[in-house]
């Protein structure tokens, strides 16, 4: 067997969402050592239960090297979950993050998942609007860095109910970013999201894909909910 030469971004890690559906014919342990072999791959995993019917089951997967995130594609579905839908990023420092301090450029590029206490779980994709009226990319870059500063405030309100991870996506998925929270109670979780759309930077430019809801777990945890 062949090793391709690993593959990942210049600085950061990759990062893969797999919203899986489950079937009677699902093999447990298959699911199980399909993490295992992740985890002792180096990978990090995240593995949430999903509520309502858009999916059953998030992995949410981060390494260095994308072939390793590919094999445990191949796994999971080789043990009986239909990857449903999926979403590809890496980890990146924004444009707008000049002087941040090097601890936190660390904790952007290379995030330690999942955080301890913030089970409720929500992920969702998006970009920047590019309207007629609202086009954030024909602003000037000062009047941008401005509104995410102002935006990032918001943010900050949440420290400690919820951690925030924005992965870029452009070029890699449909939209710009992918946005993944971990919060220490479901609603939480909305009052981030509610909070923070009334900033300028959401309120005029940004646009918003589906939501997907849950609850972090061990797998054993997540896959004795949905495979009952």
């Amino acid at each position: 067997m062949t090793t391709p030469q690993p593959l990942g971004p210049a600085t950061g890690l990759n990062v893969v969402h797999f919203f899986c559906r489950a079937n009677p014919n699902v093999d447990k342990a298959a699911v199980a050592k399909a993490v295992a072999q992740a985890l002792d791959d180096g990978l990090q995993v995240v593995s949430a239960a999903i509520m309502g019917a858009k999916a059953d089951i998030c992995f949410m997967l981060l390494g260095e090297n994308l072939w390793d995130l590919r094999k445990f594609q191949s796994r999971i579905q080789a043990a009986g979950l239909e990857v449903a839908e999926s979403y590809v990023s890496v980890t990146e420092i924004s444009e707008y993050a000049g002087g941040m301090p090097e601890e936190m450029i660390t904790a952007r590029l290379f995030p330690v998942l999942p955080p301890e206490g913030l089970r409720a779980f929500c992920f969702y994709p998006m970009s920047k609007r590019r309207g007629d009226k609202n086009n954030w990319y024909s602003l000037p870059y000062d009047e941008r860095a401005q509104l995410m500063r102002q935006h990032g405030k918001s943010g900050k309100e949440f420290k400690g109910r919820i951690l925030q991870v924005v992965t870029g996506s452009t070029g890699l998925d449909d939209w710009e970013w992918g946005v993944t929270l971990f919060g220490a109670h479901i609603d939480d979780l909305k009052d981030c999201v509610y909070t923070m759309r009334f900033d300028e930077a959401s309120t005029l430019y940004a646009e918003f894909g589906a939501f997907y809801t849950g609850l972090v777990g061990t797998v054993d945890e997540v896959l004795d909910s949905t495979l009952v």
